[in-house]
């Protein structure tokens, strides 16, 4: 399990996770701000299981997710930015998919 370690002097900012506000510390990564407790997931595989982020550093690719309408982006690697829309993906990644619809 991680920890998060937190400046109270960071800014909070708000992304929509599967269309929900979430405040997050400016800085973090996609991944870190949508594994808390509360959400713990990112992705599901072909069968429906339920994936998370494993290596945070974009070598094991599990934390594909749909981000500002464009699919199949690494979370552990996206800086959070206020207003950003944030999906999970669903199934296998479709690297053919049209930008701007999220799995």
């Amino acid at each position: 399990m991680f920890t998060k370690v937190s400046d109270s002097n960071n800014k909070k900012i708000t992304i929509y996770f599967e269309d929900e506000p979430v405040e997050v510390e400016e800085g973090m990564t996609v991944a870190a701000a949508v594994l808390e407790p509360s959400h713990g997931w990112t992705r599901t595989t072909h069968g429906g299981h339920k994936r998370g982020a494993f290596c945070h550093m974009g070598v094991c690719h599990e934390c594909l997710m749909t981000i500002d309408g464009v699919p199949n982006q690494q979370a552990c690697l996206t800086p959070v930015a206020d207003g950003m829309k944030v999906y999970r993906q669903n199934g296998e990644p479709d690297f053919h998919q049209e930008e701007g619809k999220h799995a």
